[in-house]
C-alpha cells in the first residue's frame, strides 16, 4: 500500500531521527525532500503547500528546537500532520435514524461500487449486528443488477429485485417500503455509474438523494487513480452533499495519494478502505494508522486485529483441553493449526502491517515459496489415512512413499514435515502442564480478542 510514498518517507524517517541538532536550514532541506515525494504520489499540489507549511511552522517552534531527540520529535509532527491531512482519527458510519436507515452509495463505473456495496452489507452485518438489504438502482446495466444479487447473498444481507424497465427512483422508494414493512435496520442503495462524470448521472443521483434523504452518502472512489480520484470526488461533493469517503483498491496503490488528497479536496471524511478483493476486505479508515504505514512504521493494531479474527477460539481452547488432558498432538492439530494460518490472511497480508524495518528483514524470505510450503504440507496430510493422523508413529518408510506418490512429493518433503510436527508435539508436551493455558490467557489480554475462560 502507498509503497512508493513509503519508501522515500521512511528513508526520510530515518535521516530525521538521527539529527541531534534541527535548525531551518535542515529542516528546509527535509520538507523539499517530503514536497517532491508527495508531488510523485500524486498528492493534489494545493494539499502539498498546505502540509508543508504546517509542518514548517511547527517544526521551527520550540517543541522541536528545544527538545532532547529533536529529530524524534519532528517525525512526530510529520506523522500528526499526515493523518490530520486525512481526517483525525476514525470516522465510522452514522447510523442514528428511525430504521431503516438508509445509506447511498455513489461513484464512477469501475470503482468497485458494487462489490463495495456487499462489502459494506457483510460489514454491517458482522461489526454491526444489523438486519441489511439491498438494491440496485443501475438500470442502465443489466449485469450489474445481477451482480450486486450474487454478491449480496455472499454478504449474507437480502436483496431487493429490479429490472431495467424500471426507474431508479421508483425502485429505491419500492425497496425502501420492503425495508420498512420487513425491519430492516439499513437499506444500502446501489446507484448507477458512468465511465465519466456527466450531467445525467448528476440529475439523476440529486433525485435519489431528495426521494431517499439518506443518513449517509458515500462516495465510492478507486485509489489507484490519483489525481482523478480527486478530481471526481469533487465533481460529486459539488452536487451532493457527501458524508464520507470509501477508498477502494487501496492495497494495489503504489503512489498513495488518493487517501493523502481526497479528505481535504471534498472536506468528506475517509469512513472506509477497501484493502482485498475478497468481500472481508473493508475496514474502517483509521488516519493515524494509514499515517503510520505512509511512514514505514506499520501498523500492529491491525496486525493484531487481523490475527485475533482470523483465530478460532474455540478450536484453541479444545486443543488447550486436549492437551492438558494428556490427548496428545497428532496430525490433525498439526493441520488445523496450518488451516488457521490461511484464515489470517497469509504470510504477505500479514507483512504488509509490519514496521518498514521488521518488512525488509522478513522481505529477505521469499514469502512465495514459504506459501507454497504451506500448501505442500496441507497436501502431504491430507494424503495420510485417518488412523495415520491420529497415530503418525504408525508412519513408517512403506507408508511414507505410499504418502509421498500421493501428494505428488518426494519421500524428504514427508520426512522434512513429520520433523517439524515433532518439534511442534516437544513444545505441546512442555506446554502439558500449564504453559498453554497460560500462554492463551495472555493472548486473552490482547486488544480484540476474547477473555479466556480458565
Amino acid at each position: 500500500m502507498a509503497s512508493a510514498l513509503s519508501d522515500k518517507l521512511s528513508r526520510l524517517v530515518k535521516e530525521i531521527r538521527g539529527q541531534a541538532r534541527i535548525t531551518e536550514a535542515n529542516v528546509t532541506d527535509m520538507l523539499r525532500e517530503v514536497r517532491m515525494a508527495l508531488l510523485e504520489a500524486d498528492v493534489a499540489l494545493p494539499v502539498v503547500r498546505d502540509f508543508i507549511a504546517r509542518v514548517k511552522e511547527k517544526a521551527l517552534g520550540q517543541d522541536v528546537l528545544g527538545s532532547l531527540s529533536p529529530g524524534q520529535a519532528l517525525v512526530s509532527i510529520v506523522n500528526r500532520e499526515l493523518s490530520s491531512t486525512m481526517g483525525e482519527g476514525v470516522s465510522d458510519i452514522n447510523l442514528a435514524a428511525q430504521p431503516p436507515a438508509v445509506i447511498l452509495m455513489a461513484g464512477l463505473q469501475g470503482a468497485g461500487k458494487t462489490t463495495t456495496t456487499a462489502k459494506l452489507a457483510k460489514h454491517l452485518i458482522e461489526k454491526r449486528k444489523k438486519k441489511v438489504l439491498t438494491v440496485s438502482g443501475d438500470v442502465y446495466r443489466p449485469a450489474a443488477i445481477e451482480q450486486l444479487k450474487m454478491v449480496t447473498a455472499q454478504a449474507g444481507a437480502e436483496w431487493f429485485p429490479s429490472s431495467p424497465d424500471q426507474k431508479p427512483v421508483a425502485i429505491a422508494l419500492a425497496a425502501l417500503d420492503y425495508a420498512r414493512k420487513h425491519f430492516f435496520d439499513v437499506l444500502l442503495v446501489d446507484t448507477a455509474g458512468r465511465l465519466a462524470i456527466d450531467e445525467a448521472l448528476m440529475q439523476e443521483i440529486k433525485a435519489l438523494h431528495a426521494a431517499l434523504n439518506p443518513v449517509e452518502t458515500l462516495f465510492v472512489v478507486d485509489a489507484m487513480q490519483g489525481q482523478d480520484a480527486v478530481n471526481t470526488a469533487k465533481a460529486f461533493k459539488d452536487a451532493l452533499p457527501l458524508t464520507g469517503i470509501i477508498l477502494t483498491k487501496l492495497d494495489g496503490d503504489s503512489r498513495g495519494g488518493a487517501a493523502l488528497s481526497v479528505r481535504q479536496v471534498t472536506g468528506a471524511p475517509i469512513k472506509f478502505a477497501g484493502t482485498s478483493e475478497k468481500l472481508d476486505g473493508l475496514e474502517v479508515f483509521d488516519a493515524e494508522r494509514h499515517a503510520g504505514r505512509i511512514l514505514g512504521m506499520g501498523d500492529i493494531l491491525a496486525l493484531v486485529e487481523q490475527v485475533t479474527s482470523g483465530v478460532d477460539m474455540a478450536a484453541a481452547q479444545k486443543l488447550a483441553a486436549k492437551v492438558k488432558s494428556g490427548g496428545g498432538f497428532d496430525l490433525n492439530d498439526f493441520l488445523a493449526q496450518i488451516q488457521q494460518m490461511k484464515q489470517m490472511g497469509g504470510l504477505s497480508s500479514l507483512m504488509d502491517k509490519l514496521p518498514a524495518s521488521m518488512a525488509a528483514k522478513a522481505g529477505q524470505m521469499d514469502m512465495g515459496r514459504v506459501e507454497k510450503d504451506i500448501q505442500r504440507k496441507q497436501g502431504i496430510i491430507h494424503s495420510m489415512t485417518p488412523l495415520e493422523r491420529r497415530k503418525p508413529e504408525l508412519i513408517k518408510a512403506t507408508r511414507k512413499r505410499r504418502i509421498a506418490a500421493g501428494a505428488g512429493v518426494q519421500v524428504q518433503e514427508v520426512n522434512r514435515m513429520l520433523k517439524e510436527f515433532e518439534q511442534m508435539q516437544d513444545m505441546m508436551k512442555k506446554m502439558k502442564g500449564g504453559g498453554m493455558m497460560k500462554m492463551m490467557k495472555r493472548m486473552g489480554g490482547m486488544k480484540g480478542m476474547p477473555k479466556m475462560p480458565f
